[in-house]
This record gives structure tokens, sequence and C-alpha cells, in this order.
């Protein structure tokens, strides 16, 4: 059985692009009721498909002026699973991936200045039980921020 259906599919085309649309908007784009609608949305979020409903606020505006992707070599790659719980502790690192390739982790996080991320690397990060190195890549600008398309 199909996880979500086309109706689901229309339904996640709109929301993502606008999250605080009305109900009763998507229902008149999709041409059904809003109780279908809320009903869809609910067995998506329990079925994992949607995972999660926030806001997106702009790091700059919060004071965080760098972006920056860092990656992590470990001692030993089954380290990870040790490290995880340690860069969960840095606040400021808002995505972790363990990965393939010359490095075992990267990870996405910003700072609010230079010195900022100095501090985050050599007095968090490197600090962490497991981690060899690091390789610290600062983003100048993001040119592409989207969600991924929805296929009817």
């Amino acid at each position: 059985m199909e996880r979500i259906d086309n109706l689901d599919k229309k339904i996640l085309k709109i929301i993502m692009t606008n999250a605080r649309i009305a109900s009763k908007d998507v229902a008149l784009e999709c041409g059904v009721s809003r109780a279908a609608v809320h009903q869809r949305i609910q067995r998506m979020a329990d079925l994992k498909v949607i995972t999660g409903s926030c806001y997106n606020v702009d790091p700059i505006a919060l004071g965080y002026n760098t972006c920056t992707y860092i990656g992590i070599k470990l001692d030993k790659g089954s380290l990870y699973r040790n490290v995880v719980p340690e860069l969960e502790k840095i606040p400021e690192i808002v995505e972790c991936h363990y990965t393939t390739g010359s490095y075992s982790m990267l990870v996405k996080l910003y700072a609010s200045s230079n010195e900022h991320l100095m501090d985050l690397l050599n007095n968090k990060i490197q600090h962490i039980p497991g981690v060899r190195s690091t390789e610290t890549l600062i983003s100048l600008d993001q040119s592409i921020d989207r969600v991924l398309p929805i296929r009817v």
C-alpha cells in the first residue's frame, strides 16, 4: 500500500509553499472538505511524512552572521554514536550527517562572528573524544533554498 496518494501530494505541495495557509483554502484548491484536509495532514504526521511544523527564522536576524560547514574526521567511524550526543550539546549546530568520503561527519552551524566560530571549533568540537580533525568551510552566500518538488 502506498504511504501517500495524489491528494496527499497535492496537499503537501500547497502547505510546503505556505505553511500558514488556512485549511479551508487548501480544501477549496483540492476540491475536498476542510475536515478531509485536516485528517490527511494528521495522518501524514502520524506516518512521519510530515516531520515538523515550524517557522524559518533568518539566522542573521538573530545575530548569527556566519554559516559554516565543518567536515569532521573521527579516530574510528564507529565513534559516530558517541560523538553525536556531544555535538547535540552545542546549540549552534543545526545539522549533523554521518557521511562517506573524506569526512566521517559533516555538520552545519551558525556563529555570530569569526571569534565565536573559533571558540566553537577550538574549545568545543575539537575537544570531543574521538574527533581527530576538522575542516571548516564558510558559506559566503546561499544561492538556493527550496523544498523538494512533490510529484503528483
